[in-house]
């Protein structure tokens, strides 16, 4: 039940968030242009609490799944020949309020992200991370193929990729299909055939491989054997006893076996190399140096900003390359499409994990739905301003009638997709809920 409401009310804040900035640009917008605007709402259907200001109501409604911004004259029933009239405005400028919105989801999602770049969280930053085979698990379809840790994947496919999020989108959406790795190893080039998996508990492909993340300290015990060798907090441990580490992992397992041995550390500390000797402690059998190691991306206001925009736009492609990866068959809709169910309870589940993982799904979430809204579906935002651009080149008004036959084609494909999402969801929660693990 603690679960449940938890999920409930990150879902809502987290929604609730993302529906009013996306609103507010719209509401922003035609104020700025002087435009009539009539309603403000978070939410659909009965209005629960609301008040009146000047020319527009200000309302939450019952239905918790969308918002709007009513402008006068933007339907028959308010149409009138005030200038002040959407209808009445310049289409450029009734262009530029239907893009205010998914414009300022993308300015949430780029904010939000960049906050978390700033202070720091432990999600790697795979777009920022070189195509370098850190850690092949054994038995994997990696190892099966001949993957070894140290291996720098230059093409997939025979497409060239310089980051992990090249190797993991491909990965990810091609369960089954073997795919044609080059390799670079030692000088050499290699080629290599890799199939990705379907594992038990998780939607999309994998091949037990993993990117080289160097581990780095992000807390360290005041009285332990890493204070005392001088290690300190985002030093980056890149080699021990000369041996490179391709994960937080191999550093673990090449302690734990060295209680009370010297051991030499390879340390970059803001640009520095250092070689650091630590004694690992004896704790129940295990070396231990009293440190809490991290993947944490931590990057200076300026540096996160641009680290921010690059994570959205590669989450922009790959999202595009997806749904043409849907339409062709090539991916499951049910593992790339998440409804409300769904998202709620990724809201409950980021949430119990900390706030810092709440606002990085809010900003994956705001920048998916302001995409969504670009696509040119009748009654969504792209569906608008293509019909506001085909009347620019027409040079003339689409009839109502033509518009209104429109709307409601648009209609029942947002009513088909959303049934198809919760379809999907539903189907996740009860294969959760009754399918052994």
């Amino acid at each position: 039940m603690l679960d449940f409401l938890t999920s409930a009310l990150a879902f809502i804040f987290a929604i609730g968030v993302i529906i009013f900035v996306h609103e507010l640009g719209h509401f922003t917008v035609a104020k700025a242009f002087g435009m009539r605007v009539l309603a403000f709402s978070l939410g659909f259907g009965k209005r629960i609490w609301g008040f009146q200001r000047g020319e527009t109501e200000y309302k939450l409604a019952a239905l918790p799944l969308g918002g709007y911004v009513k402008l006068s004259g933007e339907d028959d029933s308010t149409a009138s020949d005030d200038p002040r009239d959407f209808g009445n405005r310049p289409r450029w400028q009734r262009i530029l309020v239907y893009l205010a919105g998914p414009a300022m989801n993308a300015a949430l999602s780029i904010v939000l992200i960049a906050v978390l770049f700033t202070v720091g969280i432990e999600v790697p930053a795979l777009q920022s991370i070189p195509s370098v085979v850190g850690t092949v698990e054994p038995d994997s379809p990696g190892a099966r193929a001949g993957l070894l840790p140290g291996d720098e994947i230059v093409a997939i496919e025979g497409r060239t990729v310089e980051r992990w999020h090249d190797v993991a989108f491909a990965v990810m959406t091609s369960i089954g299909k073997p795919l044609r790795f080059a390799v670079e190893r030692a000088g050499d080039r290699l080629e290599l055939t890799v199939t990705p998996v379907k594992p038990p508990d998780f939607e999309f492909g994998d091949i037990g491989a993993f990117p080289k993340i160097l581990p780095r300290v992000g807390a360290l015990s005041p009285d332990s054997p890493a204070a005392a060798a001088g290690l300190a907090r985002g030093d980056e441990i890149r080699a021990v006893d000369g041996r490179p580490l391709g994960s937080p992992l191999d550093l673990v397992e090449y302690l734990e076996p060295r209680a009370g041995q010297t051991v030499l550390l390879e340390v970059m500390r803001a640009g520095r190399r250092l070689e650091l000797p630590v004694v690992p402690a004896d704790q129940g059998g295990k070396g231990r140096i009293g440190v809490r190691l991290t993947v944490e991306q931590r990057f200076p206001p300026l540096r996160a900003l641009a680290e921010s925009v690059r994570f959205n736009w590669t989450l922009v492609r790959q999202s595009l390359e997806v749904i043409g990866k849907i339409f062709k068959r090539e991916v499951a809709a049910k593992s790339a499409l998440a409804g409300p169910i769904e998202i709620a309870a990724q809201s409950g589940a980021a949430a119990r994990s900390g706030v810092k993982d709440l606002l990085y799904l809010m900003g994956v979430i705001s920048i998916s739905i302001g995409l969504l809204n670009l696509f040119p579906i009748p009654v969504l935002d792209g569906g608008q301003i293509t019909i506001l651009l085909v009347e620019s080149v027409l040079r003339r008004d689409l009839s109502e009638t033509v518009k209104m036959r429109i709307a409601q084609v648009g209609l029942a494909l947002i009513v088909l997709l959303m049934a198809t999402v919760l379809w999907f969801d539903l189907s996740k929660q009860v294969s959760k809920l009754f399918l052994p693990d």
